[in-house]
């Protein structure tokens, strides 16, 4: 929300007002002061419509914002208890507004202790309970093959399959008192009874006297005969041989200080029109994750699904690995790859639901009983209405066996190095979110609607977690923003060590399709990301699989839509569509980064603007994978502008990783500039400064800093290298000021003791850092890059080189990248092509509004240019903007009718003593004393204000997936 003319400051925190920390010491550390918003602020009031958002009315010469936080302390210490001690929770001291609600906390605690001492009595212990699968499913034991299984509903049990010809009545089992059939099946002549790689099934007689035959529900491998359509599944005994068993051969890589997280799915992953490996994607698709400076790769569908098109999220096995890309040993191999290349590997465990699939899935065990005798809710209870699938009883004995030991075996097995929990929100209430808009107010998630039975399996499946392996990393899909979620269960909290920032890519769809640029709130945008807990880790994004798949659109299409598929190629000049949507895509993706949270997550292919939705085969396409893949020739072929949003991907990771940004607790807006469309703040040791004005260009631009010294590029949006224009001077020395009376705060400029100008052109993105605490830095991120780039001859490591030019024969769309770069060859190869039109800088940087009229005067023609060559750039090279942009002619030509036609790629502009621009600069924006130059100032979220602070995560309704 902006600061209007009656000066209305939007500030979300807690629902009730307390005394909290303020003010931050120059090193970072808290400095406590008593509450108060401004000497001269007047009065707190509550407005119903503002989504528990108190709103400060303050007078009309307040010039300053206050500070407030939403990013967790290093310093933060975890308050905590005893194990067992229910009534001092330090939840409470973390955030003092929950004590209303402190008997709901007291309750689930008492709950989490009493479940935890009788897993102690009754099974050793909550590890020793949560190794479930050394007892059921198959195992050896004394020289045979022991098979258990729960089904307390089951009259007559027998084991089926290929070694006895699917004869069950030599092989009948026995049930104990608790439900559970068992057989003991020994060798013979020393081959187990069971070969490797063999069908098998659990046949049992239910109540009204019918044989069924199902999967084992802890079977570790299923098939499916591939030339049946719609075959049903079969278990499979999975006991491989030493030579064909994989044997892991590097340690997991450390815990990052920060996760930067590549969300990928194995099956979707090829560019060819079909089911990728798992040794596939870890030869060929994860050196690219590599490259692109990720640590963290997160795996969708791993579980066994037997409906391809549920992305992996309705699951019919949770113990086996999807068969449709291999077996166990290849994604074993998968994993080790990973760890070789340093990067962490977590999966998407689905425990808020299964799959209503009888035949091939765990439903297949509910034959009508009890709940108490089933892995299921019985009636409405147990069913989830838009997700068409079954609800876990998290309260019944084996069912918390089962899951506990599903999430361990994974851990164990495979190696992987965390989870995302998926559709947590759903578990956490028993409306499950539907058709709920989550406004922050407490009594939503502390109340009758909470299901106390799954927030206790949470916290056991975290505790489980994190006692065996403590660097493990842990994500929460939660819409709600409960408090405590991502506290430590000792706390009282759920244990999470992330959420996901849910609510962020809502509001980039809502600008991207319902507002024009200039209509663009500065205040909403840093708002939007900076809306969440104090003490509570988020992972950021601005999308993710949910907005990639069909019916929805991703960031890239919705700023260029068909312009993708004819507006790509380097060989013509970007249109004014194509301009603004690569600009602003890389804007919202590091604003998101840096801004956003504390982890950065980013969805495979989003990262240069894959084309279209995600389709899977399903009959309404014809069960075509041609919209089910990946195009990597997309980002690989030199002259399409995608390798442009690629590189700039890759260096937003390298940012990360060079200056630590997102791990850091400092996190100050200074500025959001609802005139300007400027925003600017310091994440760690940088300072950000983001124009969002389509036209607008500003030299001599003051931004605020907390420490003196002299600041340089780090990374800028604008760099040739990532299809900018090079206007900012990357080796320019941007030396500051001091603002201000010494220790009066309130004489800064925009609350900061110190200030530099620079040089911000409209729709670019600048990160600057002080050279004093990098002293061995003398370039910028993005010549970092281009210099990687030239000594690797732009190829990713361990990959498999892309065929040079040629993009994949299936088009994108109807209208392929081919074909469009093919007549714009020939267009450009014709001699009466009439000579572009100048461009000025309001044709460029043209809103959404009018690109249409543009687009229908635009004549491009590059073919006539006079184009002169010039060096690339190397590491310690200066690049600097001037008035005159020169670039170079590209090494490589481009396979095309013309030969002597060869794609045109920017390069190093000629160093000028002073940034300047080739445009015109709008010099009249109001003056710094002006209300709207002032507008969120000084809004500091490296310190708690007012409590806590809750910040909601608003969604509006919990979506099927």
């Amino acid at each position: 929300m902006s600061i209007s003319a009656s000066h209305t400051v939007a500030i979300p925190l807690g629902s009730v007002l307390l005394s909290a920390k303020r003010g931050s010491a120059r090193d970072g550390s808290f400095l406590t002061q008593p509450l108060a918003l401004n000497s001269r602020s007047k009065t707190l009031q509550w407005r119903n419509s503002s989504h528990s958002k108190f709103h400060a009315l303050v007078c009309q010469g307040m010039k300053h914002c206050s500070s407030i936080s939403a990013v967790l302390t290093e310093s933060s210490k975890t308050m905590g208890v005893t194990e067992g001690d229910t009534e001092n929770l330090g939840i409470f001291d973390v955030d003092p507004s929950l004590e209303p609600y402190k008997d709901h906390f007291r309750y689930r605690m008492k709950r989490y202790v009493d479940q935890t001492q009788l897993i102690e009595k009754y099974e050793g212990g909550l590890e020793e309970f949560a190794q479930g699968y050394l007892k059921f499913g198959f195992n050896r034991e004394e020289g045979g093959i022991v098979y258990r299984e729960w089904a307390p509903a089951a009259q007559e049990a027998q084991l089926i399959g290929d070694f006895n010809g699917w004869d069950g009545t030599m092989h009948s089992m026995e049930k104990n008192q608790f439900g559970v059939w068992s057989i003991r099946i020994p060798d013979s002549d020393g081959k187990p009874a069971i070969p490797h790689n063999s069908r098998v099934k659990f046949r049992f007689k239910h109540g009204n006297g019918v044989w069924v035959d199902r999967i084992p529900a802890w079977i570790k491998y299923a098939t499916v005969d591939p030339t049946r359509f719609a075959a049903p599944y079969d278990g499979v005994y999975w006991e491989p041989p030493p030579e064909e068993s994989y044997q892991f051969k590097y340690p997991r890589p450390p815990k990052p200080k920060a996760p930067r997280i590549y969300e990928a799915h194995v099956g979707m992953s090829s560019s060819e029109p079909r089911v990728n490996s798992y040794r596939e994607f870890a030869d060929e698709v994860l050196p690219r994750i590599k490259a692109n400076n990720y640590n963290t790769v997160q795996l969708m569908a791993v579980m066994e699904h037997s409906y391809y098109a549920s992305f992996g999220y309705h699951v019919t096995n949770f113990f086996a690995v999807s068969s449709r890309s291999g077996n166990p040993e290849d994604l074993k191999y998968l994993i080790d790859k990973a760890h070789s290349l340093g990067l962490r590997v977590l999966m998407d465990v689905v425990h808020s639901h299964a799959s209503n699939n009888v035949t091939d899935g765990l439903n297949g065990f509910d034959v009508g009983q009890g709940a108490q005798e089933s892995y299921f809710h019985t009636g409405d209870r147990g069913y989830h209405k838009l997700w068409d699938s079954r609800l876990f009883n998290y309260a019944n004995w084996e069912v918390l066996r089962f899951l506990l030991s599903n999430v361990r075996w994974w851990l164990e097995e495979y190696r992987f190095d965390g989870f995302r929990f998926d559709g947590v929100t759903s578990m956490l209430y028993h409306h499950h979110g539907i058709n709920m808009g989550f406004s922050g107010n407490y009594n939503e998630y502390f109340s009758e609607a909470t299901d106390v039975d799954a927030v206790v399996y949470l916290m056991l499946a975290n505790r489980l977690i994190h006692n065996i392996f403590p660097d493990v990393t842990v994500v929460a899909e939660d819409v709600s923003g409960m408090p405590g979620l991502c506290r430590p269960v000792s706390e009282g909290g759920v244990g999470f060590d992330y959420r996901l920032a849910m609510a962020i890519p809502d509001k980039w769809i809502d600008y991207l399709k319902n507002k024009k640029d200039e209509e663009w709130s500065m205040n909403e945008v840093m708002l939007s990301l900076t809306n969440r807990r104090y003490t509570e880790k988020c992972i950021a994004y601005a999308e993710s699989h949910d907005q990639a798949i069909v019916g929805d659109k991703t960031v890239a299409f919705l700023l260029m839509d068909q312009e993708m598929y004819t507006g790509m190629s380097c060989l013509t000049e970007a249109s004014p569509v194509v301009e603004r949507g690569i600009a602003l895509h890389k804007m919202i993706h590091l604003i998101t980064m840096a801004m956003g949270g504390e982890g950065y997550l980013n969805f495979m292919g989003n990262e240069f603007g894959h084309p279209e939705w995600i389709d899977f085969p399903r009959e309404g396409n014809g069960w075509s994978y041609k919209m089910c893949r990946r195009q990597w020739n997309l980002p690989d072929t030199d002259h399409l502008r995608y390798k442009f949003l690629n590189l700039f991907n890759g260096a937003m990771n390298l940012l990360d990783e060079k200056f630590s940004f997102l791990a850091s607790s400092k996190q100050i807006v200074s500025s959001a500039n609802e005139v300007d469309k400027v925003i600017v703040f310091e994440r760690g040791d940088l300072v950000f400064v983001f124009n969002f004005h389509p036209v607008n260009a500003y030299e001599g631009y003051k931004i605020g800093c907390d420490l003196p010294g002299r600041y340089r590029v780090a990374l800028d949006s604008d760099a040739l290298m990532f299809g900018g224009k090079g206007r900012v001077g990357h080796d320019v020395d941007h030396f500051t000021n001091p603002e201000g009376i010494p220790g009066v705060p309130e004489t800064n400029f925009n609350n900061r003791p110190n200030s530099f100008k620079v040089l911000s052109p409209p729709r670019t993105c600048v990160a600057y850092y002080r050279v004093e605490d990098y002293p061995e830095l003398s370039v910028s991120t993005s010549t970092t890059v281009a210099n990687i780039l030239e000594e690797t001859g732009g190829a990713k490591d361990d990959m498999t080189e892309p065929e040079e030019h040629v993009l994949v024969e299936e088009s994108v769309s109807s209208s392929s990248v081919a074909e469009v770069l093919e007549d714009e060859q020939a267009d450009e190869a014709e001699d009466d092509t009439p000579e572009p039109k100048e461009s000025t800088l309001e044709e460029e940087s043209v809103s959404s509004s009018n690109i249409a009229d543009v687009l229908k005067e635009e004549q491009v023609d590059e073919a006539e240019n006079d184009i002169s060559e010039v060096e690339e750039s190397t590491l310690g090279e200066e690049i600097v903007s001037s008035s005159t942009v020169e670039v170079r002619e590209q090494k490589e030509a481009v396979e095309a009718e013309d030969d002597s036609l060869k794609p045109e790629v920017p390069g190093p502009s000629e160093k000028s003593s002073e940034p300047s621009i080739e445009k015109a600069v709008d010099r009249t924006r109001p003056d710094d004393s002006t209300i709207n130059r002032i507008s969120a100032r000084g809004f500091d979220i490296s310190k708690p204000l007012l409590s806590l602070l809750h910040f909601p995560l608003v969604r509006g309704f919990l979506f099927s997936v």
